[in-house]
């Protein structure tokens, strides 16, 4: 008795100091991450935007984990001289709320288009990174009077074979994701998270400062890894649905896909991709990772700039 007693005490005072440890730890990066831009209300969703420059609309969508944190770091910079760039927070990531639990790609494509509306930017070029990108396909599909072109960075766009990981089945389940995300935001370091995302910009490394800029303590609040987990459970399901749609994009569309990407493989989805969509132009990128808009900026713009050449909009 007494033994089970003494667990019960433990298991009371660990389950107190995590919920108390989870909630400082946000409230800590929130401070130090505030949002970075505006806001606007999109039938009674709070939408997380940022919007500089002139000249032809630049959206960009960012992926899985993500805010738009990581289109400041280098690409609004550099676009923002000759186009007007508005980056969004997806839904339940960022200081976006959420829609729903997991939002479907549909829904956030069309949450951001009418953000994108309201803001005065009824037919932008839209740029999507890895999940990103297929709410940027979705977006294509679900409002293409919304849009006058396309960027697919090593873009999320067809089927594969690999199962769901182990920590993206915890953290979906309804009953043990909570208790998964209460540990993981009070207890797991900033630098593991600095590991990971090393991880994810494979063979090239983050570039200096940027966890600094990105802020990976909001990536760690508890509704932004359960949104993220369950946004993700639900991915592969959508985009067998969606890919053979792909034919009726009509838009001007640009695919850039390193060839050393082992998070989005190149031959299961943007090889393909240029062929399902008309008159699409793949780019392959030698030795890039997951991440081309960091490892090559440069290579973006300069899609950017044949696209907006190929939509008329120059």
């Amino acid at each position: 008795m007494n033994v089970v007693l003494t667990l019960v005490v433990v298991v009371a005072v660990f389950s107190a100091v995590t919920l108390w440890r989870a909630a400082r730890n946000e409230a800590a990066a929130e401070a130090a991450y505030p949002p970075a831009g505006l806001f606007i209300e999109v039938n009674g969703t709070r939408v997380h935007y940022i919007d500089e420059g002139e000249g032809p609309v630049v959206v960009l969508i960012h992926g899985s984990s993500g805010n738009l944190n990581d289109w400041t770091f280098h690409l609004v910079g550099q676009l923002s001289a000759h186009y007007r760039v508005i980056a969004f927070d997806r839904p339940g990531l960022g200081y976006t709320d959420r829609i729903g639990r997991g939002a479907p790609l549909a829904d956030q494509a069309r949450l951001l288009a009418d953000a994108a509306t309201l803001l005065g930017a009824e037919t932008p070029i839209i740029v999507g990174h890895s999940y990103g990108a297929t709410v940027a396909l979705a977006w294509a599909l679900e409002r293409p009077e919304n849009i006058s072109g396309l960027v697919v960075l090593a873009g999320v766009s067809n089927p594969w074979e690999t199962g769901l990981s182990t920590y993206y089945q915890l953290m979906s389940n309804r009953v043990l994701g909570p208790i998964t995300a209460n540990v993981v935001t009070a207890w797991v370091p900033e630098q593991m998270v600095d590991t990971s995302t090393n991880t994810v910009f494979a063979p090239q490394s983050a570039p200096e400062g940027y966890s600094a800029h990105f802020g990976p303590g909001l990536t760690l609040r508890r509704f932004s890894l359960l949104e993220n987990a369950r946004q993700r459970a639900a991915l592969l399901a959508q985009v067998e649905e969606m890919a053979p749609r792909y034919p009726d994009i009509t838009v001007p569309t640009e695919i850039l896909h390193g060839d050393a990407d082992t998070i989005v493989g190149l031959p299961i989805h943007s090889i393909p991709l240029s062929q399902q969509i008309p008159d699409a132009i793949l780019t392959v990128m030698p030795g890039v990772g997951h991440m081309p808009q960091h490892a090559d900026p440069q290579a973006i713009v300069d899609a950017i700039t044949r696209l907006t050449l190929r939509a008329g909009l120059r």
